[in-house]
């Protein structure tokens, strides 16, 4: 099987969002993890703190640059992910529908490059 990264974008609004409008999106994220388990398609998963609390690290050159905040300004940034293992593209394509909806925010998909031989 294919392992897969769905990546969850969001905006500072969807941090913004208070409790009891978040909460229903929580839940059906929830359950959207419940049933990832439960098929065997979770590697791994989780939500990212605010874009205000990352940290860029450039060791492209001779020392290491240090930088509070993100690489690039968006209005969109990653907020959170699941890796996930799916039989095709297909098969994974579906699964981010489904957590497209449960977490309210697009998710974009991409494969892991295969291990080399």
């Amino acid at each position: 099987m294919t392992q897969y990264m769905l990546s969850v974008y969001g905006t500072a609004e969807t941090y913004d969002m208070p409790l009891e409008e978040a909460q229903p999106m929580y839940e059906a994220t929830g359950r959207f993890n419940e049933k990832l388990m439960a098929d065997g398609s979770w590697v791994f998963g989780g939500g990212l703190e605010r874009i205000e609390n990352s940290t860029t690290v450039d060791g492209t050159g001779g020392d290491a640059i240090v930088t509070d905040g993100p690489y690039l300004e968006t209005k969109e940034f990653l907020g959170g992910f699941w890796i996930i293992e799916a039989p095709d593209l297909d098969a994974a394509l579906k699964l981010a529908a489904e957590g497209s909806k449960a977490c309210g925010g697009k998710v974009e998909v991409r494969p892991f490059q295969p291990e080399p031989e």
